[in-house]
């Protein structure tokens, strides 16, 4: 359990997610063990949001009948039936909705993947039923859309997936409906002339007084693996996938200029031509390619306050190129962070599967060389004024639906600066119980100008976990290790020359039906850090407290005390940080943290008193303005 109420508390999309990934039971209509099946249907579709063709009579349906946020798989308030059929070119869902008070149907045009304040319904599709990997696909009652890649060993639904499909959808006086067309030329899945077996589940979310999930089968709350549990869905003998190419040539023209006085000067236009190229030459393989990639139309990073901190700031990585398929190159320590690869002049990167195994590789030249120098009490970002070849691969085997193993490779070159890493990883889970491995080495040579203590570090990276997870209980223990010698310069490892041991346990209560709340927790967190050779560096523990209650609310209260190593001696601090959330109206949603107490002072190396108060209001006005204001003080 992260050790702040921020991390506490799932983001935006998470907390949408997390209430799909609790849903619900199997439709009357089939046994909870019966595969169901997806008819192949003559004609097609118009995608219309409307269900006036002949195509849904014949498809077959699925009744999302149980509620599983926050009832506890308890009947459905609500009736919600999906459709599920294909031709021979693409996969046809339908869902229609019912609602008894439409009015309150909350729905607004909104960016792709930016929906989950609304009503909506969708999919998650398991198409090589080895319960690793998932696509999700999402409607909300105006058609827009969100898709996501869920990935099962580490829990993360990757947004930055971007599937080519079309939907649509209306609202009605009995509620909404939704069309869904999916080329078979956007998934991967087995090739075979025969059946195909997938794992499917339909969800509703219906966001009200509370936020009311709705699904076709049954998931008890704290289950360890949520792919493992989808129903089977069977048929599309003879469907192929599409062999796409797509190339995208790009042209970027900038032109500055200087005034002096009343002349201005500059030194013409300049004219970089660029091209995005992506091929998939068979179902196993997906091979992308950039040449000068233009990343100019990329979302600007999040302003972060870098006060009182001696670590890098981390900002998340935006770029198309680099975010499709990242989920591939995920590992338990982060030593993969494209990021580190800031100018490329040219990239390409080859992903795909061989039954259960995952692959991926990636090679760029980078127009100069980002560093990021590591120590044990802070870290820092450093550019070397060189160009520099980067490549980066890993391997992923998966046994059994239990146990995975992998392998990751990591090399960053130039002139006079080398950085090699390599390691294994694994995964083992058995019903509430998770084990999860990492062993690294890095290999470095870095030039004079960097006037670096040691200039050829060398050393290695150990990370263990145990994570235990059931409807009432949850806990964690972790043991890292880093040696003052490791670097992982395509990573970002910010902090190396320590141990850490570090212990985590939560209990929840449930409210019952109309109860003031759904869901209580406490836990506590119990974290030591060493330096490597022996000095104490933090001694923290912290409890916390939250609730979970009507308007979609969630307050959470967090005491911290920690003894902290810096300039030679110990200092005490003791913090509290106050989390809240709610969405008191619809289209409105509202999140506070303040946190006060006695901190360190880096720069004084003293202890003085501390607040910090961030805040971030959202409103929708009407169906189509989206408006938010945010603020931090420190």
């Amino acid at each position: 359990m992260p050790s702040s109420i921020r991390c506490l508390h799932p983001t935006r999309l998470a907390v949408a997610t997390a209430a799909l990934l609790l849903s619900g039971v199997a439709a009357p209509s089939h046994a909870a063990d019966e595969p169901l099946s997806a008819p192949r249907v003559e004609g097609d579709i118009t995608v219309d949001g409307h269900l006036d063709e002949a195509v849904w009579q014949h498809a077959t349906q699925v009744q999302l009948s149980y509620e599983t946020q926050p009832g506890d798989n308890v009947d459905a308030a609500v009736a919600t039936t999906a459709y599920i059929a294909h031709t021979d070119d693409a996969l046809l869902i339908a869902f229609d909705a019912r609602d008894p008070d439409p009015s309150k149907i909350r729905a607004f045009l909104r960016d792709r993947d930016a929906l989950y304040r609304d009503d909506f319904a969708g999919v998650m599709l398991d198409t090589f039923d080895d319960q690793r990997r998932a696509y999700e696909f999402f409607v909300n009652p105006l058609g827009v859309q969100a898709d996501l890649v869920k990935e099962e060993a580490n829990g993360k639904e990757d947004d930055a997936w971007d599937g080519l499909w079309t939907s649509a959808a209306q609202i009605t006086e009995s509620g909404y409906r939704i069309e869904m067309r999916i080329p078979f030329a956007t998934l991967r899945f087995r090739p075979t002339d025969g059946a195909l077996r997938w794992g499917v589940r339909f969800v509703r979310v219906r966001p009200r007084e509370h936020r009311f999930s709705y699904s076709n089968q049954r998931i008890e709350r704290g289950a360890r693996c949520d792919l493992c549990t989808m129903r089977k869905l069977e048929g599309f003998a003879g469907v192929q996938q599409g062999r796409g190419l797509e190339i995208t040539p790009t042209l970027t023209v900038a032109q500055a200029q200087t005034r002096d006085g009343d002349a201005w000067r500059g030194e013409g236009a300049r004219i970089e031509p660029g091209v995005d190229v992506a091929w998939t030459p068979s179902p196993n393989l997906t091979l992308s390619a950039t040449l000068n990639p233009d990343f100019s139309q990329v979302e600007s990073d999040a302003a972060q306050l870098d006060l009182n901190t001696s670590f890098a700031l981390f900002f998340p990585e935006k770029r198309p190129f680099f975010l499709e398929a990242a989920d591939t190159f995920s590992t338990p320590l982060q030593v993969i962070y494209t990021r580190q690869i800031a100018d490329p002049d040219f990239g390409v990167r080859a992903t795909g599967r061989l039954g259960s195994s995952a692959y991926g590789a990636v090679i760029a030249r980078d127009a100069f060389t980002q560093l990021l120098i590591p120590g044990a009490l802070g870290s820092r970002f450093a550019l070397l004024d060189q160009q520099s070849d980067a490549a980066f691969a890993r391997y992923r085997h998966d046994f059994n639906g239990q146990t995975s193993l992998g392998a990751v490779m990591t090399m960053r070159n130039g002139d006079d600066y080398r950085n090699a890493l390599a390691g294994v990883d694994g995964r083992w889970q058995r019903g509430s119980h998770t084990l999860t491995g990492q062993w690294l080495r890095s290999d470095s040579r870095y030039p004079g100008e960097l006037a670096l203590a040691d200039a050829t570090p060398a050393g290695d990276a150990l990370f263990a976990r145990y994570t235990f997870g059931n409807r009432d209980w949850s806990a964690d223990l972790q043991y890292t290790r880093i040696d003052p010698g490791f670097r992982a310069d395509l990573g970002f490892i910010s902090q190396v020359g320590f141990d850490r041991t570090r212990a985590f346990a939560a209990r929840n209560w449930y409210g019952a039906e109309g109860a003031a709340f759904t869901r209580f927790t406490v836990g506590a967190v119990q974290e030591f850090v060493d330096r490597s050779d022996g000095q104490a560096l933090e001694r923290k523990i912290e409890g916390f407290a939250n609730v979970r209650g009507p308007r979609e609310s969630l307050a959470q209260l967090m005491a911290r005390s920690r003894e902290r190593f810096w300039a030679g001696r110990m200092f005490e601090e003791r913090t509290a940080q106050l989390y809240f959330e709610a969405t008191p109206w619809a289209g409105v949603r509202t999140e506070l943290v303040v946190e006060a107490g006695r901190q360190l002072d880096l720069r004084a190396a003293r202890l003085g008193d501390f607040i910090k108060i961030d805040g971030e209001l959202w409103l929708d006005i009407g169906r189509g303005v989206s408006v938010t204001l945010d603020g931090s003080l420190q």
